[in-house]
């Protein structure tokens, strides 16, 4: 064990001695026990930053791959367009859509039925009455009711969801009260049908009521249209459900051909991202494997689960079974480099996707796939609770560190308790010795009084 020699110099000097320096000395010696604690507090620290760069980067890698693996993801991507956009233009194409060609003739746009009022002359006329459409409950119309201009009645007979919607139509003439069918085609006509009326207005210059009556607008009708030579009978021009998964707006009557297409463009973008964000996590496994720019080993060198994940990760890339002709990564333009980084060939990718789209969609889809098996081992390497190996190494990392912080706060407490102690013992020894040469005097002055001897000084 160390020992610290204390220095008081001549006991009869009166100086005394350091007492900081000498508590600090003996102190430093039990500090010393806390610096293998904080050298590998240090150490840790250190591998919980590169521990979370892999664990970002495995996320980001899984995230890239999830949108290749997803039912929804970028092969449910589809584009489409109209050889005729004077006639029918592609509104979307969703996940359910298939690529291919349809032929679509348009015989007839479907119209919406409307009846309006006669004009109104007079923005202040006052209206009474009733007002029925179809079967729905009659409305009376009346001061009483607060609905007895024309604004006020069409805000009543919209906010009674009636199955029209009514405005009021204003020019230099005067003004409208307008009904429209809410829904298009002969569902629209049905509902507009049947409006019986008794209402009648009076104006601030005739107190004599003037009959209000309805006039047609425009009759409902259904649509018309072939569908790759089959019949399509529509109530409006925003046609859904006539090809499975494609919506288009029908704009005039004419022929056109809509061809729906895979969304190549985007599943090789989502692959060229895959890539990237591997060739990220490559990255960051081999620098743990190597040294710093000072020559120091990595914080994970040689670390258990550093291992693993290169592992795990180069035999992910050749699992899952195959698809149809499509059996390996190579075959998608994905070829692995001698340093374990990935290349990525577009063109053969893109000629993939061209002729066996639906076996590169299976590749990454099907259970068992290689996609859904890699997502399996990426979800078991990363930061994902409970089973992530970066995830464990993290919550084992964080049960060190505190347990050394737990230690290296009690050494200092201890040593802070015995700081105080010694600075105490050691001011009184001090106090002790500084006194000596007067306590030396008093003894030669008692002396020399009975002796009568006096110390001659030198």
């Amino acid at each position: 064990m160390a020992t610290v020699g204390l220095s008081f110099g001549s006991a009869t000097s009166g100086t005394g001695f350091d007492v900081t320096n000498t508590v600090n000395s003996i102190l430093a010696i039990q500090s010393a026990i806390e610096t293998p604690w904080k050298t590998q507090l240090t150490t840790l620290q250190s591998q919980d930053t590169a521990l979370s760069t892999i664990g970002t980067d495995l996320s980001t890698l899984t995230s890239s791959l999830q949108s290749l693996t997803d039912f929804t993801g970028v092969f449910s991507g589809k584009e489409g367009s109209s050889s005729n956009t004077n006639a029918l233009a592609l509104t979307s194409a969703d996940p359910t859509a298939v690529a291919g060609s349809h032929t679509i003739v348009v015989g007839a746009l479907a119209t919406t039925a409307s009846e309006y009022t006669d004009l109104v002359s007079d923005s202040t006329a006052s209206l009474s009455g009733t007002i029925q459409i179809g079967s729905n409950a009659a409305i009376t119309v009346s001061a009483a009711n607060g609905n007895n201009t024309l604004t006020s009645l069409a805000a009543a007979i919209n906010s009674a969801d009636e199955g029209v919607t009514a405005s009021v139509i204003n020019d230099a003439t005067g003004s409208r009260l307008s009904l429209t069918a809410a829904a298009g085609g002969t569902a629209g006509q049905a509902a507009i049908n049947g409006i019986s009326s008794s209402l009648s207005y009076t104006t601030s210059s005739s107190s004599i009521p003037t009959t209000l009556n309805f006039n047609t607008g425009q009759t409902g009708v259904n649509g018309s249209l072939t569908v790759d030579g089959v019949s399509v009978s529509t109530s409006s021009n925003t046609v859904t459900g006539a090809i499975p998964g494609v919506t288009f707006q029908v704009l005039a009557t004419g022929t056109s051909q809509i061809e729906i297409t895979n969304d190549n463009a985007a599943v090789e973008s989502a692959v060229s991202a895959f890539v990237t964000a591997y060739n990220a996590v490559n990255t960051d496994v081999t620098t743990q494997e190597g040294k710093d720019s000072s020559g120091n080993a990595e914080p994970l060198y040689g670390n258990p689960t550093l291992s693993l994940i290169q592992s795990q990760l180069s035999l992910g890339l050749v699992s899952g079974s195959a698809s149809g002709s499509i059996s390996n990564l190579s075959q998608l333009g994905i070829t692995v480099n001698k340093d374990g980084s990935l290349s990525l060939d577009s063109s053969t990718l893109d000629t993939a996707l061209n002729n066996n789209y639906a076996d590169v969609t299976g590749f990454l889809q099907n259970s068992g796939s290689f996609g859904q098996t890699f997502a399996t081992t990426l979800n078991n390497l990363g930061t994902q609770a409970p089973n992530g190996a970066v995830y464990l190494l993290q919550q084992q990392n964080t049960a060190q560190e505190a347990a050394l912080n737990t230690s290296i706060s009690n050494e200092e407490a201890s040593i802070a308790t015995e700081k105080t102690s010694l600075t105490t013992e050691l001011n009184q020894a001090n106090e002790i010795l500084q006194s000596i040469p007067s306590q030396l005097n008093e003894i030669n002055e008692i002396y020399s009084a009975f002796t009568g001897y006096v110390a001659q000084s030198t």
